[in-house]
Order: structure tokens, then sequence, then C-alpha cells
């Protein structure tokens, strides 16, 4: 299990934030009783029998502190409590999240592929743009010289000016189509790994959910505890730590997912090609989320797109159909070493 999901404490888990809210309630009222008791208190202790009940208490007090197999316990219990308590508020069952976050990749991944139909189709009429650009550069600059040629200084200026601008336009039109490049290597990857990332979490579940079922029967809440007193692993616990490991890994690739799709939507509404209007701040937050160091969908395969986006010799070719979602059929499951 990567040490990132396996390290995450109990208090940064929702069920840990109610544990905390618990304590502090629960240490809130203890303050006030015994704020409101004092006098009884003294009271009691004026007497034998007084006496004698608050240094039992005390004693049972302390040795529940010093004691390991009773503090693990009572830990054990209230994590168990606190999960339960926050079941009924929040879904807590990992195979139940998992299935939510399948249901979740599947719709976004169509709407990834509307995208990607949508940015062909900007990226087809901005190379038509660049290459009419490209024409007109050529006709212009023969223009000149022909005026050049027949003496015309007027005319030549006119078109020398003209090529010059169309040029100063085409470097960042092209500038403009590779960053379309980047965005649909990136989107056509995404798409790739997403589609696998279902095909990985929907055999975790239909495994892990049996697997789950299984040991949940053979571990009940009491033999959990008493192994937890032995100080032996609990293997329900542990199965369930790793369902969690795998749901919060999953959790972080679909914001990953969905924060790409949002910029990239961003990103071509900021394009008007119809009437040569970009906005340079589509450019720079697409030029931002190149620079950032990390993508978990993407992997080490993030710079190297980048890196043949920017290389003329690599074409993108176009005419491909965007790949619908099909059964893979591989070997093996990213999610496997999570239940070593």
């Amino acid at each position: 299990m990567p040490n990132s999901q396996k390290n995450k404490s109990f208090w940064s888990k929702p069920e840990g934030i109610a544990g905390g809210l618990f304590l502090v309630g629960l240490f809130i009222i203890i303050g006030f009783l015994l704020s409101t008791s004092w006098a009884l208190i003294l009271a009691a202790s004026q007497t034998p029998v007084g006496m004698a009940a608050i240094l039992g208490s005390l004693g049972v007090i302390i040795f529940m502190a010093l004691d390991t197999k009773t503090r693990t316990l009572i830990r054990y219990m209230f994590k168990s409590s606190m999960r339960w308590l926050t079941g009924l508020f929040i879904q807590m069952d990992p195979i139940a999240i998992l299935k939510n976050y399948v249901d979740d990749l599947k719709s976004n991944l169509k709407k990834m592929r509307k995208q990607m139909f949508q940015l062909k189709g900007q990226m087809h009429m901005l190379g038509e743009m660049i290459h009419n650009n490209k024409k007109d550069i050529k006709s212009n600059i023969a223009l000149a010289k022909d005026a050049r040629n027949s003496q015309k200084e007027n005319v030549m200026i006119l078109k020398s000016r003209k090529a010059g601008r169309l040029k100063e336009s085409n470097i960042k039109l092209e500038d403009l189509y590779k960053r379309m490049q980047v965005l649909y290597r990136v989107l056509s990857k995404m798409q790739d790994n997403s589609a696998i990332l279902v095909e990985d979490i929907e055999d975790q579940v239909k495994i892990k959910d049996q697997e789950r079922k299984a040991i949940q029967a053979s571990h009940g809440a009491m033999k959990s505890a008493m192994n937890i007193i032995k100080g032996d692993a609990d293997k329900r616990l542990i199965f369930d730590q790793a369902l969690e490991a795998v749901a919060d890994d999953v959790s972080q690739k679909v914001g990953e997912m969905e924060r790409f799709m949002e910029l990239s939507e961003d990103f071509m509404n900021s394009i008007d090609l119809q009437n040569g209007i970009y906005e340079e701040k589509g450019m720079k937050m697409l030029e931002k989320w190149e620079k950032e160091s990390t993508s978990l969908l993407l992997g080490g395969e993030k710079q190297q797109i980048i890196l043949d986006a920017e290389n003329e010799e690599d074409t993108l070719d176009l005419t491909s159909p965007v790949k619908e979602k099909v059964k893979l059929g591989r070997t093996g499951n990213q999610y496997d070493n999570f239940f070593d």
C-alpha cells in the first residue's frame, strides 16, 4: 500500500473529525459536572465510604490509562463507535464509495469524449486559418516583389506590411495550436487511463466485495476486539483500511480528471476562432497546468505528452475517431498491491 495512503491518520478522516468534536463535547460536559458537583464531591470525601468510592474511581482511571491492552481496547471501541456514528450521516462503506466513483468516471468519460469532439473541430478550423494565412503571406510577398520591380512603392509597402501582419498572426495562432495539441493529447491519454481505472475498480469491487463479506462473517466485532487486546492484527480492520486507501486514491484521480475537464472547457470557451479572438487567460491557465509537477492520472507520461506536442515532426492525427471505452482484458490490476 502506498505510504501516502497507509499513513493517513484516524483524525484526518470524517470519523476522526466526528471523534474530535465528540471529545470536545465530552470534556465540556465533564468540566460542567465537576464544577457543579464539586461541593458534593468534597462532602463525600469526608466520609469513609465516599472516600473509598473516590479513590476506587481514581484507581480505575489510572489503571485504564497505564494498562496497554485496556487503552488499546478503548481506542478501538472509540474509533468503531465514531465510525458507526459518522456512517449515519456520511457514506462510509468503501465498496459503496468505489461503486459511486465508477459511476462518476463513466459520466466523466462521456463528457470528455464530447470535449474532444469539440476540440477537434476547433483545431481543424485553426489549422485551416494557419494554412490560408501562409498562402496569403506567399501571395502578398509575391505581389510586393512585383510591385518593387514595377517601382510601385506604395503597393510594395502595403503588401509587405500585410505579409508581416499575417506572419505575426500566424506565430500566435501556431502557438495556440500547440497548446490545443497538448490539451487534446492530455484528454486522450486521460481518457485511456480513466478507462483502465474504471476496469480496475470494477474488478476490485467485484472480488473484494465477496472477500469482505467472508471476512466480516468470520471476524465479528467481539473477535476483532479480542484480537486487538491480544495485540494481533485485526484482519477486518486491515482489509477495510486497504479499501479506504483505494477509495482515497481513486478520489484524487477523479478530482484531477474533473479539474482538468473544467480547465479544458474554460480554455475552449476563451477561443472565438470565427472572429479571430482568443483570451490570454485560457493560454495562461493551460501553461500553468503544464508547469505543475505531478499528475496522478498521467504519471510520468505528462512531460512526454508536452514534449510530443512541441515536436513538429510528431503530427497529431485528427482524422482518427475518438475512442469509446472498451474492455481491455489486461492481466494484473493497479490496486492489487494495496492488499499485500
